[in-house]
């Protein structure tokens, strides 16, 4: 079963939960245009995995390199919450205890002009985040 939280409640788990994990499964160009959550304040970093739909089987086997315990809390973080959820719901099928989608993502719905990252998610949040260098 996938579990679906707010952004918020995703950094209150991975402050609160020592072995909780975030993986973000947007695409290299997405990390490079509007940045990554920065979790170096909690000692911990973003783990880094694209999602590609055509090669579910490439990105469990890369999962279980990533986050090797089936115990590990594991948190599933997209734009927009769409890719998340369907990187939870493989976790959850390879048997992880606690697959999450972080339902709002981490630019969220756009708001009535087409923006993102004014209505809900990481960034709306201002939750720490960097651009990778």
């Amino acid at each position: 079963m996938v579990d679906c939280i707010s952004a918020q409640a995703a950094w209150e788990r991975l402050t609160t939960e020592k072995d909780a994990v975030l993986i973000d499964v947007r695409t290299p160009g997405e990390w490079q245009l509007v940045g990554l959550p920065d979790l170096s304040t909690l000692d911990k970093d973003v783990r880094t995995l694209s999602w590609d739909p055509y090669d579910a089987n490439g990105f469990a086997l890369s999962l279980r390199e990533l986050v090797p315990s089936l115990e590990t809390p594991v948190l599933f973080l997209c734009r927009s919450g769409v890719r998340s959820q369907q990187t939870a719901e493989l976790a959850a099928h390879l048997g992880y205890v606690e697959a999450v989608n972080v339902v709002e993502g981490y630019e969220g719905q756009p708001d009535a002009n087409g923006q993102r990252g004014r209505v809900c998610g990481w960034q709306y949040q201002n939750l720490p985040l960097y651009f990778p260098g």
